[in-house]
């Protein structure tokens, strides 16, 4: 007969599972609570790192920021809870699945970096399947990373309690707060110390270093009693090849940078630097070769026909009043040689965030050579600050010409640059007569953003002329030409005339230029501001 059981009185801890009692520590259980919980520390930094460097690697290699977080979080938030759930099966031995789940974590984190960068340098032009190659495979770190985070929680639910049995509200709260600091240091780590210390391929190999040490360290030094003979000879041997694997990559990370980036840029790589804004490479500019300006990875300048298209963005504009002018961006120098070529320029102004790069385009042979020595020039003064920031605080009608020479609107960074609250402070700086011109991307390839570009001009009170010219042919996947055009925005408080300067270099086919942009027109786009971007095809 069953005898009935009488309640255990309310705050009671439940009895111990079988299996799941007090652990044999070599140190006391306060000591061994407060291992555990810098353990978690350190662990949730590692995992907060890991998540940073995919978000920022891929945003770097493909682009809109905004969806490669989204992304990112969003699937790795959806795996931790998977991994969670699945680790429920692994509680029993928490010990010796807690030292593998972060022996993996380690290898899968800390290669992720080097694994993206290879598909995306090795695969990018092989087209088909392979042209989303790098965004595939970040969801799959993202998944693979999300699971094994997500498993630690419970098992490190069953270590704490391991060591001292105490109430779950009360080992949750003391393993959330131990996760969320750590979260907090390697969010601050990674922008602050590792990226531009180490960068990113580096300081995630160091990254699942220390994640490996951490995770060997709590169950080998803590709970190896949990496990048998041959699992801690197995955990170890693990270990030591993540470990060799992380320092073998961590030494031959340079070589395969340098690998990496020839498969991009081809052998010709001149200057590689990673400032504190932007990834700089050139090629070629010597024995007679073309120059090529890559930033983050994609091509801005092309010496071979670089001409055609700063010619054609500075030339309208300074058709009229010209003494003062304002280039916002276009560190080259490559705008600002335009600008020097008119008479009457007392003035020019060049607000760049990139002080490095402006320094390598005054400094470097080649680039300084195409841009005419332009920084050398007495009346051109440099300005190192975000554009948008800096118009804020600009005096009213100052200048005669703004050129706006910055990256296209498809990047989710600079949409801020092509919002209607920025060409409002370009309003605002413009004298009397003056006039703004905007680099509005490719109009044949990305109609509906150039097209809001214009639509969102306008919404900030200034007169349009869409126009374009056409730009380099590139070779397509299937060996075919096809043809790139780029377009502008001339506007001003006054319907602009679309024309150059009396003995300024002509800018071909203008009225032509005007006809082809005028055939792709989308009517009715709504302006892009600060709150609602609307660049996104």
């Amino acid at each position: 007969m069953i005898e009935p059981q009488a309640p255990a009185p309310p705050g009671t801890a439940p009895p111990p599972r079988r299996g799941a009692g007090q652990a044999r520590l070599p140190v006391r259980p306060a000591t061994g609570r407060f291992l555990v919980l810098a353990g978690v520390f350190v662990c949730a930094a590692c995992g907060l790192v890991y998540e940073l460097e995919l978000v920022a690697l891929a945003s770097y290699l493909i682009g809109d920021s905004i969806t490669q977080a989204s992304v990112v979080l969003s699937v790795m938030v959806f795996a931790m809870g998977i991994g969670s759930l699945l680790a429920k099966r692994l509680r029993c031995r928490a010990a010796a699945g807690f030292g593998a789940v972060e022996a993996l974590l380690a290898l899968v984190g800390g290669c992720s970096a080097m694994a993206l960068y290879a598909v995306f340098a090795w695969t990018g032009d092989w087209g088909g399947a392979w042209t989303n190659g790098s965004s595939y495979l970040l969801v799959a770190f993202s998944l693979a990373i999300g699971l094994l985070i997500g498993a630690e929680v419970p098992l490190l639910m069953e270590l704490i309690q391991r060591v001292r049995r105490q109430d779950a509200g009360g080992a949750v709260a003391d393993l959330f707060a131990a996760d969320y600091v750590g979260a907090l240091a390697g969010g601050l780590a990674f922008p602050f110390l590792l990226l531009p210390l180490l960068g990113q391929l580096t300081a995630t190999l160091i990254t699942g270093t220390v994640n490996a040490i951490a995770g060997a360290a709590l169950v080998l030094g803590l709970f190896r009693q949990d496990l048998t003979r041959r699992g801690r000879w197995l955990l170890v041997v693990a270990n030591l090849l993540v470990l060799a694997l992380l320092a073998s990559a961590a030494v031959l990370v340079d070589d395969f940078e340098r690998s990496a980036r020839h498969a991009m840029y081809g052998r010709d790589v001149r200057v590689a630097m990673h400032t504190d804004v932007q990834d700089v490479v050139l090629t070629g500019g010597t024995d007679g070769s073309g120059l090529d300006l890559y930033l983050d990875g994609r091509l801005r300048v092309s010496g071979s026909d670089e001409r055609r298209y700063h010619e054609a963005l500075v030339h309208p504009a300074m058709n009229g009043p010209h003494a003062r002018v304002l280039v916002l961006g276009g560190g080259d120098g490559l705008a600002v040689r335009e600008v020097l070529r008119h008479r009457g320029v007392r003035r020019v102004d060049v607000v760049e965030l990139d002080t490095e790069f402006v320094e390598l385009a005054r400094t470097d042979p080649a680039l300084s050579a195409l841009n005419g020595h332009a920084y050398g020039d007495p009346r051109v003064r440099v300005v190192a600050a975000d554009a948008f920031g800096w118009l804020r605080q600009a005096p009213r009608d100052a200048y005669d010409v703004v050129v706006s020479d910055l990256p296209d609107p498809e990047n989710t960074s600079s949409t801020k640059l092509y919002s209607q609250e920025f060409y409002g402070l370009a309003r605002e700086v413009l004298g009397a007569g003056g006039r703004l011109v905007v680099h509005a991307g490719p109009v044949a390839a990305r109609p509906h953003a150039f097209w809001t570009v214009d639509a969102t001009v306008r919404a900030a009170g200034l007169r349009t002329v869409p126009y374009s010219v056409g730009g380099r042919d590139s070779e397509a996947t299937d060996g075919s030409r096809i043809p790139h055009d780029w377009g502008y925005v001339l506007a001003s408080r006054a319907r602009p005339r679309l024309g150059t300067a009396a003995g300024a270099p002509g800018v071909p086919s203008l009225q032509a230029g005007v006809r082809a942009a005028a055939r792709t027109r989308l009517g009715g786009l709504p302006p892009s501001t600060l709150v609602h971007p609307r660049y996104a095809d």
